[in-house]
């Protein structure tokens, strides 16, 4: 077709969004892509990367805005990779994401509910509380800041309307102390260079603790940084320094040294205080996290008697959580250091109806089968690709009552209910819950009950 081919322009109406965010239109009955927009507008369109039934384009001219649409406050939004929606109202943002997990559930899981409301957040700013800045040099200078969307070109970033006020006080004093030394900026393509991330954890309380990640184990005037940031910041509780010398994308390495204060900070969640180190998981959004939980726990509907199996627990969160309600909570996750976390917190919180092993989906299986127990409830939060091809089974076998399936990705958890389904497990309710306002994610909380369907031979472990 004529008018399908780069840096083609065409008047194109946006009808809906993609799970990046992005605005989804037609044209010649093949999908065009356009990021900033709103659904209901109308756009001149040019188009960017064309393939044979997809095509992204950019708009460039605004013929019909939407009374949705928001000028950007923040002067990196459409270049920086961390928001998707600061250019539309909340609600309109919310609308979105709830369209993304019911198109997901009954597209791909075959799933139809009465998907409830996405619970906004009171307060969709200034939530983040962990931040990792990568770190580069280049033509403009140092740059602490954010990674351009769908690039590792970093873009210098004095502020950011999600993160709180004290990591933009850490990150001020750190880019200052790289300048004023003259302290080199890792290099990705040469592996040069020392400094690659600087990482800031904060609690509710205003505290924060600062992680160094370096191509080395030693920093050119590390006293002096520790005096700026404690002068800096009175809230500071410790510096920490990370040394990672890998050729990868992951960000922490294995060794850690403490530079000046404490290596963990404590938050509160729930009614338990959790001890968190630099590689711990805790979720970014506490107020959100509170929410989360407690439909986790509605769904569990648990009388105070059940035995529940928490998969994927990482340092005990949701566990000790169900644990205030449950007989007995079970507690499995691969990663052995958030297993002793998982420990020492139930420990420090008192829960003594708690217990937490290392190992993944099979071998929960077999140590259950070993005792002899069958959990009654069984809850799940996997990484973003979802649960692996084996667990589902190794679910249905285990018969428990009730799954709760919490989800950061609507795509692979549609395709997890619908193994599930098959097994015998229904979809009975779901409710999405907004942990990163202004971004394209959203977490969803699934309850699936058994219908005690017939188990098959190849359901089991082998």
């Amino acid at each position: 077709m004529e008018g399908w081919k780069k840096n083609a322009v065409h008047t194109l109406e946006i009808t809906g969004y993609t799970a990046e965010g992005m605005g989804v239109s037609r044209l010649e009955g093949r999908v065009v892509f356009v990021p900033g927009t709103i659904r209901g507008e109308r756009w001149r369109v040019r188009l960017e990367k064309v393939n044979k039934s997809v095509a992204w384009g950019r708009g460039v001219e605004l013929l019909l805005p939407s009374p949705k649409r928001l000028k950007p406050d923040c002067p990196l939004a459409g270049r920086c990779g961390g928001c998707q929606f600061r250019h539309m109202t909340y609600d309109e943002e919310l609308r979105a994401k709830w369209e993304r997990v019911r198109d997901a559930l009954e597209r791909v899981g075959g799933v139809h509910l009465q998907l409830s409301a996405v619970l906004g957040a009171e307060e969709p700013g200034r939530y983040r509380n962990k931040v990792q800045f990568p770190v580069a040099g280049g033509k403009q200078g140092l740059a602490v800041g954010y990674y351009r969307s769908r690039s590792h070109d970093v873009l210098d970033a004095e502020d950011c309307l999600l993160q709180p006020a004290e990591v933009t006080r850490v990150r001020q004093i750190f880019k200052s102390w790289m300048e004023r030394f003259q302290v080199p900026p890792y290099d990705e393509k040469t592996g040069k260079g020392l400094i690659r991330h600087l990482y800031v954890r904060t609690n509710h309380a205003g505290e924060a603790m600062c992680c160094v990640v370096a191509n080395g184990f030693v920093l050119p005037h590390e006293e002096e940084l520790v005096q700026l940031l404690r002068t800096g910041l009175p809230s500071l509780v410790g510096v920490v320094l990370n040394e990672n010398t890998r050729d990868t994308n992951v960000i922490l390495g294995p060794k850690y040294r403490v530079l000046w204060g404490r290596d963990y900070l404590e938050e509160e969640l729930c009614g338990f205080v959790f001890r968190l180190s630099v590689p711990s998981f805790f979720q970014v959004n506490l107020l959100q996290t509170r929410r989360l939980y407690q439909v986790a726990l509605e769904f569990a509907g648990l009388t105070g008697t059940e035995t529940v199996l928490d998969l994927y627990c990482g340092i005990g969160t949701i566990s000790l959580c169900l644990a205030r309600r449950a007989g007995r909570v079970i507690g499995a996750e691969i990663v052995p250091q958030a297993v002793e976390d998982a420990r020492s917190n139930a420990e420090r919180n008192g829960i003594g109806n708690a217990e937490f092993f290392c190992g993944d989906a099979g071998a929960v299986a077999a140590r259950l089968a070993e005792k002899k127990t069958r959990p009654d409830v069984v809850c799940v939060d996997p990484p973003r690709k979802g649960l692996a091809p084996e667990v589902p089974a190794i679910l249905a076998d285990m018969s428990p009552k009730r799954i709760v399936y919490v989800s950061c990705d609507p795509a692979t958890l549609a395709r997890d209910i619908k193994r599930l389904e098959e097994l015998g497990y229904r979809a009975r309710k779901a409710q999405p819950v907004d942990l990163f306002p202004r971004t394209a994610h959203v977490e969803t909380v699934v309850l699936l009950e058994g219908q005690g369907l017939p188990r098959t031979e190849n359901q089991g472990v082998s």
